[in-house]
């Protein structure tokens, strides 16, 4: 009898330290970001914003977590498919996703979207070999130029920029699809002209890139750049900062925009508001975990280079900062 009672107990105390084993585990809220490539600005400010969400988890029960991902139109997909609950993008993105615009005309508008702030500011990079002599952008017809990963912002920018001067990938002697990653080694092995990128500067890519072979930034400039400017106000005119890159002096001029943060409206408000004040409670902290986070201002992440309606739980904190 006594043996039926503590086999008993036992299975009771397991069964209770079990339950409420998973209350705790449900009560444990999982947000990831999607990013872009590890040699990026999007790595670093996804893994940036999880260390300042995870390092108060006990407070608020959130665990955050940042992986690679193939960048900005990526991961729209992935914040409409549920895979991503937050995603960094370039602001055309943001906007083109919530209208519906190519890339993102199949799947249509996503009218659920909702921006949390912006970051750095980033610019449509070409890096080439100073031996392709490639000066301006008509140079690179005939040559051979990573075009960027499919999902990456670099391919979307690069593919408009060649809509409105009327080219196809057959006008390069090779349009490559590297990863971020595979770049700079790339030009360095002679496997490629030139790279692109759209990024936040300094980035650690081109830097490894300009340090092993004699390379040049070459300017995005010209009437078909000013047309497209015209028509499409969420790019703007922007320029590569100079000596930021071994044998670059000189500023670069081309176009950009702001890298955001975004969401959707199916992601809890508390969720969001705890992320958010994650990072603007620890704002002088963040800024100092990348060279492209100096210049920013908490008054420009939460109103510029936003493209779609701020989400509930971001315009909670804002309030209560007395910044809206």
């Amino acid at each position: 009898m006594k043996g039926k009672t503590l086999a008993w107990a036992l299975t009771a105390g397991l069964a209770s330290f079990s339950m409420a084993h998973t209350a705790q585990a449900a009560d444990d809220k999982f947000v990831t970001i999607g990013t872009g490539g590890q040699t990026g600005v999007y790595y670093v400010a996804g893994q940036s914003i999880c260390r300042f969400v995870n390092r108060d988890s006990k407070r608020h029960g959130i665990k955050c977590n940042a992986p690679a991902s193939g960048g900005g139109v990526a991961n729209v997909n992935g914040i409409r498919s549920g895979e991503f609950n937050f995603g960094i993008m370039q602001s055309d993105h943001q906007y083109k996703a919530m209208k519906g615009l190519p890339p993102f005309d199949k799947e249509g508008p996503m009218e659920d979207e909702r921006a949390v702030f912006s970051l750095q500011s980033e610019v449509f990079t070409i890096l080439a070999r100073r031996d392709a002599h490639i000066a301006n952008f008509d140079d690179l017809k005939g040559k051979r130029v990573n075009v960027g990963n499919p999902g990456s912002g670099q391919r979307d920018t690069l593919e408009e920029i060649m809509a409105v001067k009327g080219w196809k990938k057959s006008d390069f002697a090779l349009a490559a699809e590297l990863k971020p990653a595979e770049q700079a080694s790339a030009l360095g092995d002679n496997n490629i002209d030139a790279m692109t990128y759209f990024v936040g500067h300094p980035n650690g890519a081109i830097q490894e890139a300009t340090t092993t072979v004699d390379a040049v930034l070459i300017p995005v400039t010209g009437p078909a750049i000013d047309k497209l400017l015209a028509e499409k106000t969420y790019f703007t005119k922007a320029d590569i900062p100079g000596g930021v890159y071994t044998g670059n002096e000189n500023p670069t001029p081309s176009i950009g925009g702001k890298a955001v943060l975004t969401t959707s409206a199916k992601v809890s408000p508390d969720v969001v508001y705890e992320v958010v004040k994650s990072v603007f409670d620890n704002f002088d902290r963040f800024k100092k975990l990348h060279p492209a986070f100096h210049d920013l201002t908490e008054k420009d992440m939460i109103s510029v280079g936003l493209t779609a309606p701020l989400h509930e739980g971001a315009v909670r904190y804002y309030k209560e900062r007395g910044w809206m």
